[in-house]
């Protein structure tokens, strides 16, 4: 199997990414998407994600209890409960301003709990985005991603909505979801691309490309369900394997793996539980081994095809 350079000889060299560099954050952040409906309905791939938190007072409780452990990067979006966990991330932290990043995204509209389809008219977006900044409170959103490219609208229009919104003031950085390296730089040959919020974790390791690229210039690099292991944890895995090592916890090693495989890397794993909020944070003191990492690395790895 092939390795890149940046998994033979990945070390945790940082704690902190200057995002835009100058947005010094912690590389863990914390993904709010989950905040919303029931707890019960929070969990998998199909949680509807559609209405406000039942329990607000404990959502702002842990999101505070967020800033209080070291977290400084939240991540949200338009389309969480139709807004409403702007709304619910923007209170918790008002009191911190100036203190945290919050990231929010625009692209993707929900004619339903169960639908999320992507829209990128350039004139949508920057609606969006005005409505974004108003549920957050702010004159000015500290990153705005797109959601996902809509094929439907040439990228560039779209791209060119959110620097048409940065010219204005209105944001500060601009980050992309779900891309491929040849978008960003597209992209990037529009407005400079500070983040890339893609699918990635020990299970999922579809972006290594993406990865690279975003290391090479500079980009923080955020991968969402970043805990996704399946049977990659189980009791006689490698990972479960170095976190008895550790002294850890298998989704700690997991998200210090991610953590190890690039300094551009900033894990925003979600959860409603203060007991692994503070679980998630304690990853980022983890050491890996050269050999821990490999030994990982090369057991999650997808399988090359016999030729």
């Amino acid at each position: 199997m092939q390795q890149n350079t940046a998994q033979t000889t990945a070390h945790n060299t940082a704690t902190t990414h200057a995002i835009g560099g100058d947005l010094v954050v912690p590389r863990l952040g914390y993904g709010a998407m989950r905040l919303a409906g029931r707890p019960d309905e929070r969990h998998g791939v199909t949680a509807p994600i559609w209405t406000a938190p039942t329990d607000r007072t404990d959502a702002i409780a842990l999101l505070r209890r967020a800033v209080e452990l070291g977290i400084r990067l939240f991540d949200t979006a338009d389309a969480y409960a139709l807004g409403e966990n702007e709304e619910l991330v923007a209170e918790a932290l008002r009191p911190f301003a100036g203190d945290v990043v919050i990231a929010t995204k625009v692209g993707v509209v929900r004619p339903s709990p169960t639908e999320w389809v992507t829209h990128g008219h350039p004139a949508y977006l920057r609606q969006q985005a005005e409505l974004s900044l108003r549920r957050l409170g702010t004159d000015r959103i500290d990153l705005l991603q797109l959601h996902r490219i809509d094929p439907a609208y040439p990228a560039a229009d779209q791209i060119g909505a959110l620097k048409q919104l940065q010219d204005e003031g209105k944001v500060r950085h601009i980050g992309l979801s779900e891309v491929t390296v040849e978008q960003v730089r597209e992209a990037s040959a529009i407005v400079p691309v500070h983040t890339v919020q893609n699918l990635y974790n020990l299970g999922e390791r579809g972006h290594d490309p993406v990865i690279d690229h975003a290391t090479e210039h500079g980009i923080a690099f955020l991968p969402f369900w970043p805990i996704a292991m399946g049977e990659h944890a189980g009791p006689d895995s490698p990972v479960a394997e170095v976190a008895r090592e550790l002294g850890a916890t298998p989704a700690q090693t997991a998200l210090a793996w991610l953590l190890h495989r690039s300094p551009a890397m900033i894990p925003i794993p979600g959860t409603s539980s203060p007991a692994h909020l503070a679980e998630n944070w304690d990853a980022l003191g983890l050491s890996l081994s050269p050999e821990q990492y490999a030994r990982i690395d090369l057991a999650t790895a997808p399988k090359t095809p016999a030729s």
